[in-house]
């Protein structure tokens, strides 16, 4: 069975962050849908299987270099955001063990270790000098 599985899906494109993406709008489009009940929901319900359908789609399609340009275009349109999240998922690793401040002047950015008490932080992008609390 696996064998046969593995036969089917060779030159098929496959799962990327496009598909997962319109695989989850699609999957909360049909739930949200299914919450309310009036005549925009049955056209959002139709909608959501037709995302779902058009990920699948995507999965199995053999058209491998357009499939990659699209998930390559819509990788480019999201990169601000994807790195705006992981910034975010950053910071909150770091909540434990550091201070993250922002320079009064410049809006820089600068990571303080917890624990030092009161203590004098020199920017190192433009050099001003401000005390915080560590």
């Amino acid at each position: 069975m696996k064998e046969k599985f593995i036969r089917f899906m060779q030159g098929r494109y496959g799962v990327d962050q496009l598909s997962k993406f319109i695989l989850i709008l699609g999957l909360f489009v049909v739930v949200i849908s299914a919450i309310f009940d009036n005549v925009l929901s049955l056209f959002m319900y139709i909608l959501g299987w037709v995302l779902v359908i058009y990920c699948y789609f995507r999965v199995f399609s053999r058209n491998v270099p357009k499939r990659y340009a699209e998930n390559q275009a819509f990788l480019a349109k999201t990169y601000n955001m994807r790195i705006f999240f992981q910034r975010q998922k950053s910071i909150w690793q770091q909540r434990k063990t550091h201070h993250i401040y922002t320079c009064p002047s410049c809006k820089q950015k600068i990571r303080i270790p917890k624990g030092k008490g009161k203590i004098e932080v020199r920017c190192p992008k433009c050099g001003t000098t401000f005390v915080k609390k560590s």
